[in-house]
């Protein structure tokens, strides 16, 4: 099915750029903590041929009106089924490797026992690494895409497992069975009549593709920026104005928050696009491991 709606799509629903016409492409720096929505920022840009333009960069705490993970998450589901004509990149691991799962398994398969799995983040990556070590293997297996796209981390590993199990069982769940909603690599098929597609972003990865600093600008203990942090900011936001037109108050937002997170949203966002505009959609859906444990659209 993937093959089929990816072949589809190339043939029927690409327009001279290699894109279908979104309106707005939206960027989620997401977080799985338990005050999730202290965390996460969300950037819309309205997609252009020459640089993009950066409409609004919000706060999820500010958008909720909670901190607590459950309605925060909610509400961001919420946001994302209510779209129309958007693209959206977001920051967590969309799948595990086939290695860690049931031989056979797809990636629905790999949503339900999320979904049903009763013991927690931090749990599900201890079962995980149990089942590595089960099979010979090294006990932190990477996907193909994030040897490809050079991620921080794996998707199970102690620093990522919460935004991966929270990611795919309070998010991706609910949203793979919402009608209009294509889920990329795995949901080609549904691109045809979608009204919104999502696909997973990495920041660090982006910044490393388009040669950007990757490192030194997120200071979440707070305080000040240290001078380091201050440049490096400065020197993205010099980078990512070729790219995007960006407001001088989202540039004192993105300036300000401690974490990166408002940064980080933003480039979930062009980074979204960019890998969407230069995807190769066929190859996507033939490919032997994409449609069953994720890319990242970079």
């Amino acid at each position: 099915m993937n093959r089929a709606g990816a072949a589809k799509f190339d043939e029927q629903n690409r327009d001279g750029r290699g894109s279908i016409a979104f309106k707005s492409v939206y960027g989620v720096d997401f977080s799985g903590a338990k005050l999730a929505g202290e965390h996460i920022w969300i950037a819309c840009l309205r997609p252009r041929c020459g640089r993009h333009e950066l409409l609004e960069l919000s706060w999820l705490r500010v958008l909720c009106g909670c901190s607590k993970r459950e309605p925060a998450l909610a509400h961001l589901v919420k946001m994302v089924a209510s779209s129309e004509s958007a693209l959206w990149g977001m920051d967590f691991p969309f799948g595990l490797p086939i290695e860690v799962v049931e031989p056979g398994w797809r990636w629905d398969d790999q949503l339900r026992w999320i979904g049903s799995f009763a013991h927690g983040a931090y749990s599900l990556g201890e079962e995980c690494v149990r089942r590595a070590r089960a099979r010979g293997r090294e006990i932190h297996i990477r996907r193909d895409t994030d040897r490809e796209t050079k991620t921080p981390f794996d998707c199970y590993h102690y620093r990522i497992i919460y935004q991966t199990f929270h990611g795919m069982r309070d998010v991706l769940l609910p949203l793979s069975r919402t009608k209009g909603t294509a889920i990329l690599p795995f949901q080609y098929r549904r691109l045809p009549s979608a009204k919104r597609v999502i696909v997973e972003s990495c920041p660090g990865s982006t910044l490393k593709r388009i040669g950007l600093p990757h490192q030194n600008y997120k200071q979440p203990q707070g305080g000040p920026l240290t001078p380091v942090r201050r440049r490096t900011r400065h020197r993205i936001l010099e980078g990512l104005s070729e790219h995007i037109d960006i407001p001088r108050s989202a540039e004192r937002v993105m300036m300000r928050n401690q974490g990166g997170d408002a940064i980080d949203a933003v480039i979930a966002a062009l980074g979204a696009i960019q890998g969407w505009v230069n995807a190769d959609h066929r190859a996507i859906g033939k490919h032997p491991r994409y449609p069953l444990e994720g890319r990242l659209y970079v």
